[in-house]
């Protein structure tokens, strides 16, 4: 198996807003001086870790991130008639071997909110062996009506790890020894061309008030706006698959199961965005799919001078071919930068048939 499997990607979005900044707006971004739309890699991320791609491949292997673990235990105490003091004070020890935990909030309960348990300061990934030595521990305690013990505790971190875990990583300040070095890089999607970001105008209408024509005040009832654009995008892929293996405790298959499932999302899954409002669903027209040993590289280069309609073929063609010339440079430049290679194409360029097939990509991927 050779060591890295590196994607290179065009998806087109019609008009779109898949990944909104802080004012509501497309993210951007200005790349060879201009300003091109972007993807943040954690958003695509989390759209192919929720998936249906992912959760039919990878059914029991994929993990959870929550700040709530405690919560959980905490309640299974008290309903086993723990006293409150010893429940929290169990669901606490447990909660800490993944993170620091939140003091409690007086404040808060004197207000008359009610307490649900000790809760993880920030998200902590856990996979499904750790959740269920977690309720295993749980049922334990519930029967012995004791606080876990430290030999106890340490067994919590002894499962195997997350398929999603082992691709994208996992980082713990408090506890360092369960950080997970992930086997999976993911660029932020940029536009291959310059993009200007538009503004849609938008009304609500008053559905009983618009229906009395006499009324004066019978129209809009709202009036909004929101950003969108339409783009072409780029995105780059890196897998370690060595580095994925071993993170998965040496389970080639599994780790075979994880790149199909992710080599699927990324080219089917969209995020969530707006996607009421814009209907933004696409998949991705071009892919490039290389594996070697050879020292990684992204192809983005291909666009730093933004990619025009120079021709009757359009922006795929031209991106395509940008792509492909980039890639050729380099291997005449450093020599060979990956071993084999295989492509699809199902962009609409006027000049050919359409090229290979997402399967053939996954088969590719997973050999």
């Amino acid at each position: 198996m050779n060591r890295f499997l590196q994607l290179h990607m065009l998806t087109n979005y019609p008009a779109a807003n898949p990944n909104r900044d802080d004012a509501g707006r497309p993210k951007q971004t200005v790349m060879g001086g201009y300003t091109r739309q972007r993807i943040s890699s954690q958003s695509l991320k989390r759209a192919w870790r929720t998936s249906d791609a992912f959760a039919d491949a990878l059914s029991g292997e994929i993990g959870w991130r929550t700040r709530e673990l405690g919560i959980g235990v905490y309640r299974t105490l008290l309903e086993s008639g723990m006293p409150e003091k010893k429940a929290n004070d169990a669901a606490t020890l447990i909660a800490g071997v993944f993170g620091k935990v939140k003091p409690r909030d007086k404040k808060t309960e004197s207000e008359g909110k009610p307490y649900r348990g000790p809760t993880i300061e920030q998200l902590v990934h856990v996979s499904p062996a750790e959740r269920e030595a977690v309720d295993t521990l749980a049922t334990n305690l519930s029967e012995t009506r004791e606080l876990p013990t430290t030999e106890q505790l340490n067994l919590l971190r002894k499962g195997r790890t997350a398929a999603d875990i082992a691709l994208f990583g996992r980082m713990l300040a408090k506890n360092p020894d369960y950080n997970v070095e992930a086997a999976c890089q993911v660029s932020h999607a940029v536009s291959v061309h310059a993009v200007t970001i538009e503004d849609d105008y938008f009304t609500a209408v008053d559905d009983l008030r618009s229906a009395k024509r006499d009324d004066e005040d019978a129209g809009a009832a709202h009036i909004g706006e929101t950003g969108f654009a339409t783009s072409l995008f780029y995105k780059y892929i890196c897998i370690d698959r060595h580095q994925l293996v071993e993170n998965l405790g040496g389970d080639e298959e599994l780790a075979k199961r994880a790149i199909g499932a992710l080599v699927e999302a990324a080219a089917t899954v969209s995020p969530s965005g707006k996607q009421n409002a814009f209907g933004s669903r696409t998949r991705a027209s071009y892919i490039l799919a290389e594996t070697g040993d050879q020292q990684p590289r992204s192809l983005v280069l291909s666009f730093l001078r933004p990619v025009r309609d120079v021709s009757s073929n359009g922006y795929h063609w031209e991106a395509a071919r940008a792509l492909e010339r980039q890639r050729d440079a380099f291997d005449q430049a450093y020599g060979p930068c990956a071993d084999q290679w295989v492509k699809m194409n199902a962009g609409i360029d006027g000049t050919s048939e359409p090229v290979g097939s997402l399967q053939e990509i996954i088969n590719f991927a997973r050999s």
